[in-house]
């Protein structure tokens, strides 16, 4: 089996501010990438569509108020059998998604 060779390798370090200017502002070397970055990271890098936006999520809050009051005085029924269940289910449709 012939040997593994690698090629050099070089040490990873800072971002060059250089590099990360924004495109067509030229800087003084002074404050190379000062103000570029500081404008490039308040700019939006996308735009969020209204036709994206999912809207409030639908909570019923009586019956989160009704949980959380059982949690709270112990009555709240933990069956193990029920929860291993649903994480065994859970699982299964994560994996037969993704094929």
């Amino acid at each position: 089996m012939p040997p593994i060779e690698m090629g050099s390798t070089s040490a990873l370090g800072a971002i060059n501010a250089r590099l990360a200017r924004a495109v067509g502002k030229p800087e003084s070397a002074a404050n190379a990438g000062v103000t570029s970055l500081s404008a490039w990271a308040e700019s939006p890098a996308v735009e969020a569509s209204a036709a994206l936006d999912p809207g409030t999520a639908p909570v019923d809050a009586e019956r989160v108020a009704m949980i959380r009051k059982a949690v709270e005085n112990g009555t709240y029924p933990v069956i193990p059998t029920q929860i291993a269940d649903a994480m065994i289910a859970a699982g299964v449709l994560l994996r037969s998604h993704g094929e």
